[in-house]
């Protein structure tokens, strides 16, 4: 007889396990999705103090004159050669579809300084003709009414254009001896543009820095994203690319390239680095026998949870992460997996917890940093460490346990070898080392200049090499601010200052354009008719470049080198000094990045022993609060500290820089030495070698996924996750140390205490009977 078939139905009794899993599985395609929509901004803003009155100033001059320029540098195989007439069509076609792009707010190139030149000098000659047209027709209409003859009328238009040619003729010879104002015209070119030896003038210095170089300057809009960057830097490339120009090489670069490059940069290695970190930190758990194979990856498994959900968290409430993204995963992969291999080695809770607080307190202590993308990070960190390690508490509750047999029993405590008086004298060395490595940690060199955030990418060695033929890296201004900035005391005081900094600092700095480089045809005291004059007579094109429609505001720029910060500081005082020199009613501010990284450095500078600090006492504070033994919360501190001083003094002997992202080193070992302190402290008590081993295989696996950071082509994360690696080192050592020196052990006749979240394992329960 034939069963019929039966379907099963899910019973009432399944339905809760049902449910579960279905929640189980919308939560994962919630933080899929969420992990999609994150962003990465990596632009200069990540890298400079807010509301610094450097940055404010910089922020309006950009609102008014452009952003930060894309450069666009073409070199031609003989000088002059851009600038032919044959070539300057094409040349002109390139910056007119450069100034049509969107997210372009001015761009500056020779070509259309020569045209709007030619143009301007071609209006003038038609209205001064017009003029002595109708001075001659004038008179000449007058002398008719009043009944002269043709011969007298003549007479009469003669003499009434006389004074006007006495006037303007030799003004007109002296100032276009190369003929006819037209690009069509070689003569005129050159004479606007080489002086009689074939050099570029002065005041075309950043337009045409070599007689075979000619640069074009696309200034962007100033507050663009980090996708609109890369778009107009993209389109930029395109549009070079695909130019008539007849150029021997063509570079595009400048601050934005190396943004858009940076952002590229990024999105490539989050990925890529992230997935060497899990196979690299999941190789320790997987491949130590540190318990039953079936059971490893846990902690593996458990970090990307917490790890996911902190990513989809940002993708989902829009908060873009910046460069530092690249660090985020490797870093969390390595200390959040930490916490569920305690848990699974018998850790209690309760300690798991503190140790996990502690170190999220001291990346937490990140977020007073002064550079953005580095407190962004420390809470980025805390937050992941928090949510990581809530995930490991509920991975260990509702996931797979070991069974009785799958722990191996504990040996009973040894005798001990040293005296308690022995081990703290060994401590003198290492203490005192640290000590030093503090006293010299506020002298470690900073360095703060981010564009080397590139070093390693093709764009920014690029940008050095425009560098070297532009002459500077970066725009140092001064920003002039007045009812009218040039009534003749305003531009008396920007000409002569214009002057006494480049004498006095010609060195540091080069003239790239000011109002007095623009009307340095009227002298140093024109009157004000002849201002009004040159200004309607200039091309807008020009005037809108260092002065406001409305003439309350007008920039003076120069070219600075924008990696030496600390000749850079030097500068910026003396430039504050020049600007206290103003006119009454005229406000004067310093601008420009190369004196935003200035006050980067002094934020850095004055904020680095607080940062150190903050960290250990951050991550001591949570571990007081949490556990009942504040013995073992000081030592922490105390190891923390020991710790960074002893990485401290090795920064200084080998010479090593702070970067922004290593400026907060006690934060950063505070994270881990914390940590090492309280497990080591519990396994000693408990007598219990496991939880010894558990704590270097974590820090096996932290050193891992911070060494990681080594592939990285971003020479910043490199060392970062270098420094990172050899700190887990310093930290581990020093923990051990300290805890061998200065916390009780276990009896070797009495059994292992538990608190009341940390039973012991099973087989330790026969024992204690035996004993009984």
């Amino acid at each position: 007889m034939r069963t019929p078939d039966v379907r099963r139905t899910p019973t009432p009794r399944h339905l809760p396990g049902v449910a579960a899993a279905l929640g189980v599985l919308a939560l994962l395609a919630l933080m899929g999705v969420g992990i999609t929509r994150v962003e990465v901004e990596t632009g200069v803003d990540e890298f400079v103090p807010r509301d610094d009155r450097v940055v404010r100033a910089t922020a309006e001059m950009a609102e008014q004159f452009g952003g930060d320029p894309v450069v666009v540098l073409l070199e031609s195989a003989e000088p002059g050669g851009l600038l032919l007439k044959e070539n300057l069509p094409a040349l002109l076609q390139l910056e007119g579809e450069l100034a049509a792009l969107p997210d372009v707010k001015a761009v500056y190139g020779p070509g259309t300084v020569l045209n709007q030149i030619a143009g301007q000098a071609q209006d003038l000659l038609a209205e001064l003709g017009g003029y002595r047209d109708g001075l001659r027709a004038r008179a000449e209409a007058e002398a008719k009414e009043a009944g002269a003859s043709a011969r007298e009328v003549a007479a009469a238009g003669s003499r009434a254009t006389r004074d006007f040619d006495e006037r303007y003729s030799a003004l007109l010879a002296r100032g276009m001896p190369g003929g006819l104002p037209t690009l069509h015209n070689q003569t005129f070119v050159n004479r606007v543009i080489f002086n009689d030896e074939g050099d570029p003038r002065p005041q075309w210095d950043f337009l045409v820095p070599r007689p075979d170089a000619v640069a074009v300057l696309v200034r962007p809009d100033p507050s663009l994203s980090q996708s609109d960057t890369e778009d107009l830097v993209a389109a930029i490339d395109a549009v070079v690319r695909e130019s008539d120009v007849d150029a021997r090489r063509t570079t595009v670069t400048g601050i934005p390239a190396v943004v858009a490059a940076l952002g590229e940069q990024v999105r490539h290695e989050v990925p890529l680095l992230g997935g060497i970190a899990v196979i690299a930190v999941g190789a320790w758990f997987l491949l130590t026998s540190w318990t039953r194979r079936r059971f490893r990856l846990l902690p593996l498994v458990a970090t990307l949870l917490g790890t996911g959900a902190t990513l989809s968290v940002a993708g989902w409430v829009g908060r873009p992460l910046a460069l530092t993204a690249v660090a985020f995963l490797p870093v969390l992969l390595g200390i959040g997996s930490d916490f569920m291999t305690y848990l699974h080695r018998g850790a209690g809770r309760r300690t798991v917890l503190a140790a996990a607080l502690a170190s999220a307190a001291g990346f937490a202590a990140l977020a007073i940093a002064p550079v953005p993308a580095v407190a962004d990070l420390g809470v980025s960190l805390a937050i992941g460490l928090t949510v990581t390690v809530l995930a490991s508490l509920a991975v260990h509750h509702w996931g797979p346990q070991e069974a009785a047999g799958d722990v191996v029993p504990l040996p009973s405590a040894r005798a001990r070898s040293v005296r308690r008086r022995d081990r703290r004298a060994l401590l003198v060395v290492p203490v005192l080392a640290a000590a030093v490595g503090w006293a010299l940690f506020p002298s470690l060199a900073l360095q703060s200049d981010f564009t080397a955030l590139a070093d390693g990418l093709g764009e920014y060695d690029d940008a050095r090499a425009v560098e070297r033929v532009v002459g500077a890296s970066g725009e140092v201004a001064l920003v002039v601010r007045g009812d009218d900035v040039l009534d003749p005391a305003t531009f008396a005081w920007m000409s002569q200052t214009r002057r006494d900094v480049i004498a006095q600092h010609g060195d540091e700095l080069s003239a790239v354009l000011s109002p007095a480089d623009v009307l340095s045809f009227l002298g140093v005291e024109p009157a004000p008719s002849e201002v009004d004059a040159a200004m309607r007579l200039l091309p807008a094109y020009l005037a809108s470049s260092v002065v406001s429609a409305d003439r309350q505001m007008a920039v003076m720029t120069y070219g600075v080198d924008l990696r030496d910060v600390d000749r850079l500081q030097v500068l910026r005082t003396y430039l504050d000094g020049v600007a206290a020199t103003a006119p009454d009613g005229v406000e004067v501010e310093v601008a420009g990045l190369p004196m935003v990284a200035v006050s980067a450095q002094e934020a850095m500078d004055d904020e680095r022993l607080l940062g150190a600090l903050l960290g250990i006492f951050a991550a001591g504070a949570a571990l007081l609060l949490l556990l009942r033994d504040h013995r073992v919360a000081l030592v922490a501190m105390a190891s923390a500290a020991t710790a960074s001083g002893l990485v401290a003094l090795g920064m200084a002997v080998t010479g090593a820089s702070l970067t922004p992202m290593t400026a907060g080193l006690g934060s950063l070992t505070a994270a881990v030495a914390c940590e090492f302190t309280v497990l080591l402290a519990l396994g000693q008590r408990r007598g219990d070698p496991r939880i010894g081993r558990a704590v270097d295989l974590a820090a096996a696996a932290s050193a891992t996924g911070y060494a990681v950071l080594v592939v990285s082509d971003l020479g910043l994360i490199r060392g970062f996750g270098l420094l990172l690696a050899l700190t887990v080192a310093v930290a581990l050592g020093t923990s051990r140390l300290l805890v061998w020196a200065l916390l009780p052990e276990a009896p070797a006749d009495v059994a292992p205490e538990a608190s009341d979240d940390e039973v012991p394992a099973a087989p330790l329960v026969p024992k204690v009977l035996e004993k009984v």
